[in-house]
């Protein structure tokens, strides 16, 4: 494993197992809430994103975790190793409070500085319908690449525990 592209629902465990994994394979963790997000919580474009992530696909070991599913192409053609985090949304939600309570007024290590957290009803709607709304087009689209990439699927905090470990 050189290049790992990571994708769940927000509060999934993206960013944490992402460097966790970062660090065991001594590899560079990209958090791509730092590359859309300009202070002020102001979008990049897709185009923009695009661009951005590019210079970091190139590198030779990356892990890079994020959504931003118009981007998932190019980041899935170059990497070797797709992991969709496809945790309960209940254990989502939860993340997702709990990380607001922690960071209230502050800007949290994966995201873009001058973003500090917030927490709004949009999002938590976004939280709760991923699994209906997002989920199979994740499933979907990693299956296109099961022939050529290693892809993998956690369903519970155990199976990443039990991987980070081996």
């Amino acid at each position: 494993m050189k290049k790992v592209a990571v994708i769940g629902s927000a509060g999934s465990g993206k960013s944490t197992f992402a460097r966790k994994l970062a660090k065991r394979l001594n590899a560079d963790v990209i958090h791509l809430d730092t590359l859309f997000w300009k202070p002020g919580w102001v979008e990049s474009s897709m185009e923009e994103l695009q661009v951005k992530q590019e210079p970091y696909l190139q590198r030779e070991r990356w892990v890079i975790e994020g959504n931003y599913s118009r981007t998932w192409h190019r980041r899935f053609e170059e990497a070797d190793t797709i992991i969709f985090l496809d945790m309960p949304r209940y254990l989502c939600m939860y993340r997702v409070i709990k990380r607001y309570v922690t960071y209230k007024n502050k800007t949290r290590p994966d995201m873009s500085e001058g973003c500090p957290e917030k927490l709004d009803f949009e999002f938590l709607k976004f939280v709760w319908h991923y699994p209906k709304e997002r989920r199979k087009k994740a499933l979907d689209v990693i299956a296109l690449y099961s022939s050529s990439k290693q892809t993998m699927v956690f369903r519970k905090r155990k199976e990443i525990n039990q991987f980070l470990c081996s």
